[in-house]
Order: C-alpha cells, then sequence, then structure tokens
C-alpha cells in the first residue's frame, strides 16, 4: 500500500531551519522561523515561568485525566486577559472555552466546529496571512478565499479594499482577523478598523473568528486587544483562537485556547459540549502542563507581574530593533523607503524585496528569511545589524 507514496517537498519555513543550521558561515543570520530570540539569538525560558514550572512540580501529586476542557483556571485566565476581567460578555457567561494543542489546535478544532454548524462555509482570510491558516482550515473541510488586506506599495493595511469586499460577505462567510501584530506583514488594524469590521459583520452576517498569538508583544496586554475587545463588546457571535507559544515562551508545550461567544448562557453551555466532542475526535484531550504554567502565572500577584514585565521588555527590544533596522539602512542610502518598519508591530516585517533579492542575501550572506521576504525581527541583534544592513544595500 506505501509503495505508491513519494516524499513531500519540505516546508518552506521549517526548511530553513535545516539550511540554516548545515550553513558554516560565522557571520550567518536566521530571519525565518518565528520565535523571539534574545540578544545572544536564544529563546530563553521566561523566569515568570521557570517559577511557576518549580511550584507545579513541588505541589502536582498526579497524573491522571484533567477533563476534556483543560486545565479550567489557565481557560478562564485566557478568557478575561483577551476580553477584560469586567466584560460584560463574560459575565453574562455568553463564552465557551477550551484548551487546545496551541494556536494550531484552536484554529483546527474552531474549523472543524464551525463545518458541523453549517454547510458550504467560506473562511475569508486577509491576503497575505500566515501559510498554516490554509491547511489547518481547509483540512477542516472549509472553503477557503482571501480578502484584500496588505498594500504593498504602501507596506500598511489597504482597508478600503478590505472593507469593500467584507460589504460582499453574509452569513454563510466566516471571516479569520489577526487580532495584533499580523503575520506575515506586521501591518495592523486600527481601532477604527475594528470598529467598521463590527459595523459590517452585524450588517452583513458574517461571524469574525479572531486569531491572536502575539498578546503584550505590540503596544502593550491591553492595546493590543482594544479592537478585539470592541469587536466582542458589538457582535452576538465570533471565535477566538490564542495561543501562549510568544507571550509565554511556552513554543514545544503546545498550549493555547479556543473561545466561542455566543448569544446567551444556555447556548454557551451547549456549544462547550460541540467543541470539546471536536476535541475527543480528534486528539482526546490536550497536554495540560503548560495550561497549568500560565494558570498559575496569571492567578499569581507576584508572578503576573514579573511576567507582564518580562514580555514587556521583549516588545521593547523588538521596537528597538526595528528602530535600530532602519536606522542602518539609512545611513546607507539604499535606494527604497524602508519607513513602515517602525509603523509595523509585532515580530514580523515586509521587507518588500523581490523574491531574487531574498536568495541572493541567502547565498551570497547566509541572510535567511522566508521567499515572501517576510522577517522575524526578533532574530536580529545588534552584532548583526550593520551586516545585515550592508547585505540590503548590496542587494537593493
Amino acid at each position: 500500500m506505501f509503495d505508491q507514496l513519494n516524499a513531500l517537498p519540505a516546508d518552506p519555513l521549517l526548511g530553513l531551519i535545516g539550511a540554516f543550521r548545515e550553513d558554516s558561515n560565522p557571520d550567518k543570520v536566521d530571519l525565518g522561523v518565528g520565535v523571539y530570540k534574545d540578544e545572544t539569538g536564544h529563546t530563553a525560558i521566561m523566569t515568570s515561568i521557570q517559577k511557576a514550572a518549580k511550584r507545579h512540580m513541588e505541589t502536582e501529586n498526579s497524573k491522571t485525566y484533567i477533563g476534556p476542557g483543560g486545565v479550567v483556571g489557565f481557560v478562564e485566565g485566557i478568557k478575561q486577559l483577551v476580553l477584560g476581567a469586567d466584560s460584560s460578555i463574560l459575565m453574562d457567561s455568553r463564552v465557551s472555552g477550551l484548551q487546545t494543542p496551541g494556536g494550531c489546535g484552536a484554529l483546527r478544532v474552531g474549523s472543524e466546529f464551525l463545518s458541523r454548524m453549517k454547510e458550504d462555509l467560506t473562511v475569508w482570510v486577509s491576503d497575505p496571512t500566515w501559510a498554516n491558516h490554509i491547511p489547518l482550515i481547509s483540512a477542516a473541510g472549509l472553503k477557503i478565499k482571501t480578502y484584500p488586506y496588505f498594500d504593498n506599495t504602501t507596506s500598511a493595511v489597504n482597508f478600503d479594499a478590505m472593507d469593500a469586499k467584507l460589504a460582499e460577505l453574509g452569513p454563510s462567510d466566516i471571516v479569520l482577523l489577526h487580532g495584533c501584530c499580523h503575520n506575515p506583514t506586521g501591518a495592523d488594524l486600527s481601532f477604527e478598523h475594528w470598529q467598521r469590521i463590527a459595523e459590517r459583520a452585524n450588517k452583513q452576517g458574517f461571524i469574525p473568528f479572531v486569531d491572536i498569538a502575539y498578546q503584550g508583544l505590540g503596544d502593550g496586554i491591553i492595546e493590543d486587544v482594544k479592537g478585539v475587545r470592541y469587536l466582542s463588546s458589538q457582535v452576538e457571535e465570533m471565535l477566538i483562537a490564542t495561543s501562549c507559544s510568544k507571550n509565554y515562551g511556552l513554543y514545544r508545550e503546545r498550549t493555547g485556547t479556543l473561545l466561542v461567544q455566543t448569544k446567551n448562557a444556555s447556548q454557551a453551555k451547549a456549544i462547550e459540549t460541540q467543541i470539546q466532542d471536536v476535541a475527543r475526535a480528534n486528539y482526546s484531550m490536550s497536554p495540560a502542563y503548560g495550561g497549568f504554567l500560565v494558570d498559575i502565572v496569571l492567578h499569581d500577584a507576584a508572578l503576573r507581574t514579573e511576567w507582564e514585565n518580562e514580555l514587556n521588555s521583549m516588545a521593547v527590544r523588538v521596537k528597538s530593533l526595528r528602530r535600530n533596522l532602519l536606522e542602518k539602512i539609512e545611513q546607507r542610502g539604499i535606494n527604497k523607503d524602508f519607513s513602515f518598519i517602525t509603523q509595523q508591530k509585532g515580530m514580523f516585517t515586509y521587507l518588500g524585496i523581490t523574491k531574487e533579492q531574498v536568495q541572493r542575501l541567502r547565498n551570497e550572506f547566509s541572510i535567511y528569511m522566508a521567499d515572501s521576504s517576510r522577517i522575524n525581527v526578533a532574530g536580529l541583534n545588534t552584532h548583526c545589524l550593520d551586516y545585515v544592513a550592508d547585505a540590503l544595500k548590496a542587494v537593493v
């Protein structure tokens, strides 16, 4: 049976890992894979998480199942982190939640849940969007189409074009939105944009599906979800996928949540059984460890403050790297406007250079990035900025 199978090509981004590892150039720079790195290029465990892990290991006395919904305190904590402790939606018990294996698990469970609700649904994703959105959603049997989002000329959101497309949608459409720190472009929706999206959703009847994986790495923990909270307050139904990989550094622990907002508490209870059933059919129950750690951090005042300070320092460093990279580029008089670098949010930015120029950076300078020219800003450091700027001048 297996004789007919051929090897699949490597994932473009994950393939960069192997290529970078095998590169012997001592000046090589990895700007491809989207993980946060410190000044030494290390993805360290956050101190608040280390302390939570120590406490958990000292107190845990069983490895039995914790239930299909996951760590209850973790799920409730994420609800409040995203929507606000004073959210009337939460107070009215209109949000069901489920711990998932990372943000990917949340997106997949949410997609399969939607496929059960109604036939012939279409999920609209931004052009461009995170590459893994496509297989995660389409594998659940949903159709995928794109709405205009990024203007390559201005390196900013083309909201007029986006809004015009949303005006054509209806009750059989799901609109996937990036909550903050858009991946891959770094071009975020403004609060005014979120207000207009809420108006469109109510008028057209489409359901928003928000993917938020970088809360706290843009303008701040609360600032990054201002638009999401407004949207939640204005619509009856929506879905939210969250991830703890970036803002808690729990990459390998695969820790996330799916939140489903509906019209009333009784519907929320029914939906909770539905999403648990979807999870049961896929992986039964989520790994609990990461949920335990985040639960501890969110509900211990001292650890929460320490985590917020650590996260803020990461965000500040990324902003500083953006400013410094732009300064180095401008010092070299490169004949291209890169000012958008400091206007975008979070870990990613599109450099707006050609695939051929990206290949030259890789082949001639051992600087690795996606073919689209998306770079992980957190992959930079003060030691390599001049080298990267010189390489950019050489190829641009």
